[in-house]
Protein backbone atom coordinates (compact mmCIF):
# COMPACT_ATOMS: atom_id res chain seq x y z
CA UNK A 1 0.00 0.00 0.00
CA UNK A 2 1.24 3.46 -0.96
CA UNK A 3 2.13 5.80 2.05
CA UNK A 4 -0.49 8.39 3.54
CA UNK A 5 0.64 11.10 1.04
CA UNK A 6 0.90 9.40 -2.04
CA UNK A 7 -1.26 10.12 -5.24
CA UNK A 8 -2.92 7.32 -7.64
CA UNK A 9 -4.57 7.76 -10.26
CA UNK A 10 -6.50 5.44 -12.59
CA UNK A 11 -6.36 5.86 -16.20
CA UNK A 12 -8.85 4.19 -18.73
CA UNK A 13 -7.41 3.70 -22.56
CA UNK A 14 -4.02 4.42 -21.14
CA UNK A 15 -2.67 2.42 -24.48
CA UNK A 16 -2.28 5.21 -26.78
CA UNK A 17 -3.43 8.37 -27.21
CA UNK A 18 -4.88 10.78 -24.71
CA UNK A 19 -4.84 8.22 -22.44
CA UNK A 20 -0.96 7.46 -22.58
CA UNK A 21 -0.33 10.68 -22.97
CA UNK A 22 -2.28 11.62 -19.39
CA UNK A 23 -0.65 8.66 -17.54
CA UNK A 24 2.90 9.52 -18.42
CA UNK A 25 2.37 12.93 -17.00
CA UNK A 26 0.73 12.33 -14.59
CA UNK A 27 3.33 9.85 -13.10
CA UNK A 28 5.95 12.46 -13.97
CA UNK A 29 4.45 14.88 -11.44
CA UNK A 30 4.84 11.79 -8.99
CA UNK A 31 1.18 10.10 -9.29
CA UNK A 32 1.00 6.45 -8.89
CA UNK A 33 -0.21 5.03 -12.33
CA UNK A 34 -3.08 2.43 -12.74
CA UNK A 35 -2.90 1.99 -16.42
CA UNK A 36 -6.38 0.15 -18.20
CA UNK A 37 -7.50 -0.99 -21.80
CA UNK A 38 -8.80 -4.06 -23.12
CA UNK A 39 -4.97 -4.70 -24.81
CA UNK A 40 -2.18 -6.18 -22.49
CA UNK A 41 0.28 -4.94 -24.95
CA UNK A 42 0.09 -1.03 -25.62
CA UNK A 43 -0.14 -0.67 -21.93
CA UNK A 44 2.65 -2.53 -21.53
CA UNK A 45 4.28 -0.17 -23.51
CA UNK A 46 2.27 2.74 -21.24
CA UNK A 47 4.68 0.95 -18.26
CA UNK A 48 7.52 0.83 -19.70
CA UNK A 49 7.40 4.37 -20.77
CA UNK A 50 6.78 5.51 -16.94
CA UNK A 51 8.98 2.81 -15.84
CA UNK A 52 12.06 4.71 -18.28
CA UNK A 53 10.86 8.09 -16.67
CA UNK A 54 11.56 6.81 -12.65
CA UNK A 55 7.66 6.39 -11.83
CA UNK A 56 5.42 3.65 -10.78
CA UNK A 57 2.46 1.89 -13.62
CA UNK A 58 0.65 -0.97 -12.81
CA UNK A 59 -1.26 -2.70 -15.72
CA UNK A 60 -4.72 -3.84 -15.20
CA UNK A 61 -6.35 -4.54 -18.47
CA UNK A 62 -9.84 -3.67 -18.98
CA UNK A 63 -13.21 -3.48 -20.80
CA UNK A 64 -14.83 -0.68 -19.25
CA UNK A 65 -17.89 -2.37 -20.88
CA UNK A 66 -17.61 -4.72 -18.13
CA UNK A 67 -19.33 -3.25 -15.06
CA UNK A 68 -18.08 -6.18 -13.01
CA UNK A 69 -14.94 -5.73 -14.13
CA UNK A 70 -14.65 -2.11 -13.55
CA UNK A 71 -15.54 -2.95 -10.42
CA UNK A 72 -12.41 -5.26 -10.06
CA UNK A 73 -9.61 -2.94 -11.14
CA UNK A 74 -11.13 0.00 -8.63
CA UNK A 75 -10.85 -2.85 -5.73
CA UNK A 76 -7.42 -3.74 -6.31
CA UNK A 77 -6.06 -0.27 -6.59
CA UNK A 78 -7.73 0.26 -3.75
CA UNK A 79 -5.97 -2.92 -1.95
CA UNK A 80 -2.51 -1.68 -3.19
CA UNK A 81 -2.38 2.18 -2.93
CA UNK A 82 -5.00 2.73 -0.39
CA UNK A 83 -7.40 4.66 -2.91
CA UNK A 84 -8.11 6.66 -6.01
CA UNK A 85 -7.32 10.45 -6.37
CA UNK A 86 -7.46 10.75 -10.05
CA UNK A 87 -10.30 9.21 -12.35
CA UNK A 88 -9.20 10.07 -16.32
CA UNK A 89 -11.97 8.12 -17.64
CA UNK A 90 -10.68 8.36 -21.33
CA UNK A 91 -11.62 5.26 -23.05
CA UNK A 92 -13.80 5.74 -25.80
CA UNK A 93 -14.81 4.54 -29.39
CA UNK A 94 -16.26 5.46 -32.44
CA UNK A 95 -17.27 3.15 -35.71
CA UNK A 96 -16.58 4.03 -39.53
CA UNK A 97 -20.06 3.93 -40.59
CA UNK A 98 -21.25 6.54 -38.43
CA UNK A 99 -24.00 8.74 -40.08
CA UNK A 100 -27.91 7.87 -39.64
CA UNK A 101 -28.11 6.20 -43.31
CA UNK A 102 -25.22 3.41 -42.63
CA UNK A 103 -25.30 3.52 -38.70
CA UNK A 104 -26.44 -0.07 -37.21
CA UNK A 105 -28.32 -0.57 -34.27
CA UNK A 106 -24.80 -2.67 -33.14
CA UNK A 107 -23.00 -0.07 -33.56
CA UNK A 108 -24.73 2.59 -31.87
CA UNK A 109 -24.88 -0.18 -28.53
CA UNK A 110 -21.02 -0.69 -28.87
CA UNK A 111 -20.76 3.11 -28.89
CA UNK A 112 -23.05 3.69 -25.93
CA UNK A 113 -21.67 0.66 -23.64
CA UNK A 114 -18.07 1.88 -24.39
CA UNK A 115 -18.63 5.61 -24.73
CA UNK A 116 -20.87 6.27 -21.86
CA UNK A 117 -21.91 3.07 -19.95
CA UNK A 118 -17.90 2.44 -19.64
CA UNK A 119 -17.07 5.82 -18.08
CA UNK A 120 -19.87 5.31 -15.68
CA UNK A 121 -19.15 1.95 -14.74
CA UNK A 122 -16.09 3.15 -13.81
CA UNK A 123 -16.74 6.14 -11.74
CA UNK A 124 -19.31 4.00 -9.76
CA UNK A 125 -17.04 2.25 -7.51
CA UNK A 126 -14.56 5.19 -7.19
CA UNK A 127 -17.02 7.60 -5.53
CA UNK A 128 -17.29 5.92 -2.14
CA UNK A 129 -13.45 5.94 -2.18
CA UNK A 130 -13.69 9.35 -3.04
CA UNK A 131 -16.18 10.19 -0.66
CA UNK A 132 -14.13 8.31 2.20
CA UNK A 133 -10.94 9.89 1.71
CA UNK A 134 -12.57 13.98 1.38
CA UNK A 135 -12.60 14.42 -2.19
CA UNK A 136 -10.92 13.64 -5.38
CA UNK A 137 -11.29 14.45 -9.39
CA UNK A 138 -12.63 12.95 -12.46
CA UNK A 139 -11.54 13.97 -15.34
CA UNK A 140 -14.06 12.59 -18.06
CA UNK A 141 -13.07 12.96 -21.66
CA UNK A 142 -15.80 13.90 -23.03
CA UNK A 143 -15.24 15.96 -26.97
CA UNK A 144 -16.02 19.03 -28.88
CA UNK A 145 -19.31 16.83 -29.75
CA UNK A 146 -20.24 17.00 -26.07
CA UNK A 147 -20.60 20.54 -26.14
CA UNK A 148 -21.78 21.00 -29.80
CA UNK A 149 -22.99 18.80 -32.39
CA UNK A 150 -20.32 17.42 -34.80
CA UNK A 151 -21.03 16.09 -37.79
CA UNK A 152 -17.89 14.26 -38.48
CA UNK A 153 -18.21 12.41 -35.18
CA UNK A 154 -21.74 11.11 -35.92
CA UNK A 155 -25.29 10.49 -34.14
CA UNK A 156 -24.11 8.28 -31.48
CA UNK A 157 -20.85 9.12 -30.65
CA UNK A 158 -22.65 12.75 -30.43
CA UNK A 159 -25.06 11.51 -28.25
CA UNK A 160 -22.51 9.77 -26.26
CA UNK A 161 -20.33 12.65 -25.57
CA UNK A 162 -22.98 14.78 -24.62
CA UNK A 163 -24.81 12.35 -21.88
CA UNK A 164 -21.04 12.38 -20.51
CA UNK A 165 -20.53 15.88 -20.28
CA UNK A 166 -24.07 16.05 -18.57
CA UNK A 167 -22.85 13.24 -16.45
CA UNK A 168 -20.09 14.82 -15.41
CA UNK A 169 -21.91 18.19 -14.24
CA UNK A 170 -24.21 15.71 -11.81
CA UNK A 171 -21.45 15.05 -10.49
CA UNK A 172 -20.20 18.14 -9.47
CA UNK A 173 -24.10 18.73 -8.13
CA UNK A 174 -24.62 16.37 -6.13
CA UNK A 175 -20.45 15.53 -4.74
CA UNK A 176 -18.99 18.97 -4.77
CA UNK A 177 -20.03 19.05 -0.88
CA UNK A 178 -17.82 15.65 -0.59
CA UNK A 179 -14.72 17.21 -2.00
CA UNK A 180 -14.99 15.73 -5.33
CA UNK A 181 -14.50 17.68 -8.31
CA UNK A 182 -15.47 16.78 -12.24
CA UNK A 183 -14.10 18.45 -15.76
CA UNK A 184 -15.58 17.77 -18.57
CA UNK A 185 -12.72 18.02 -20.92
CA UNK A 186 -14.21 18.37 -24.22
CA UNK A 187 -11.05 18.49 -27.37
CA UNK A 188 -11.63 19.30 -30.55
CA UNK A 189 -9.92 17.16 -33.16
CA UNK A 190 -6.61 15.96 -31.41
CA UNK A 191 -4.22 13.60 -33.37
CA UNK A 192 -4.64 10.28 -31.89
CA UNK A 193 -5.02 6.68 -33.43
CA UNK A 194 -9.01 7.15 -33.26
CA UNK A 195 -8.64 9.35 -36.47
CA UNK A 196 -7.81 6.15 -38.75
CA UNK A 197 -11.41 4.93 -37.69
CA UNK A 198 -12.82 8.08 -39.53
CA UNK A 199 -14.62 7.21 -43.30
CA UNK A 200 -11.93 9.29 -44.81
CA UNK A 201 -8.81 9.83 -42.37
CA UNK A 202 -7.66 13.00 -42.63
CA UNK A 203 -4.28 13.78 -44.36
CA UNK A 204 -1.08 14.34 -42.46
CA UNK A 205 -0.50 18.23 -43.41
CA UNK A 206 -4.06 18.33 -40.84
CA UNK A 207 -2.82 16.08 -38.49
CA UNK A 208 0.32 18.29 -37.90
CA UNK A 209 -1.87 21.41 -37.03
CA UNK A 210 -4.19 19.15 -34.53
CA UNK A 211 -3.95 19.40 -30.66
CA UNK A 212 -1.55 16.55 -30.18
CA UNK A 213 -1.52 13.79 -27.65
CA UNK A 214 1.17 15.61 -25.04
CA UNK A 215 -1.09 18.53 -25.13
CA UNK A 216 -3.63 16.68 -23.86
CA UNK A 217 -1.77 15.07 -21.29
CA UNK A 218 -0.38 18.25 -19.89
CA UNK A 219 -3.87 19.48 -19.31
CA UNK A 220 -4.93 16.88 -17.47
CA UNK A 221 -1.80 16.46 -15.49
CA UNK A 222 -2.76 20.47 -15.10
CA UNK A 223 -6.16 19.96 -13.85
CA UNK A 224 -4.58 17.26 -11.40
CA UNK A 225 -2.28 19.59 -9.92
CA UNK A 226 -5.38 22.85 -9.22
CA UNK A 227 -5.64 22.84 -5.15
CA UNK A 228 -8.48 20.77 -4.38
CA UNK A 229 -10.91 23.57 -3.82
CA UNK A 230 -10.62 24.78 -7.72
CA UNK A 231 -13.17 22.61 -9.55
CA UNK A 232 -12.96 23.38 -13.14
CA UNK A 233 -16.08 22.20 -14.90
CA UNK A 234 -15.86 22.49 -18.30
CA UNK A 235 -12.72 22.47 -20.76
CA UNK A 236 -12.69 23.18 -24.39
CA UNK A 237 -9.31 22.99 -26.11
CA UNK A 238 -9.13 22.93 -29.78
CA UNK A 239 -6.39 23.51 -32.55
CA UNK A 240 -5.84 27.10 -33.63
CA UNK A 241 -6.33 26.50 -36.95
CA UNK A 242 -9.58 24.74 -36.04
CA UNK A 243 -11.34 23.04 -38.95
CA UNK A 244 -14.51 23.59 -37.61
CA UNK A 245 -14.45 27.37 -37.73
CA UNK A 246 -11.99 27.31 -41.02
CA UNK A 247 -14.98 26.43 -43.01
CA UNK A 248 -17.09 29.19 -41.47
CA UNK A 249 -14.40 31.89 -42.54
CA UNK A 250 -14.98 31.43 -46.52
CA UNK A 251 -16.71 34.39 -47.91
Amino acid sequence: MATADARTAWITGAGSGIGQAAAVALARDGFAVVASGRRPEPLNETAAIIADGGGTCVVEPLDVADPDACAAVAGRTQQRFGGIDVLVANAGLNVKDRHLDSLSVADWRQVIDVDVNGVFQCIHPVLPMMRARGGGLIVNVSSWAGRWPAYLAGAAYNAAKHAVSAMNELINMEEGGNGIRATALCPGEVYTPIMDARPVPPPPEELEKMVQMADMGEVIAWLAALPPHVCINELVISPTDNRIYRAQRIR
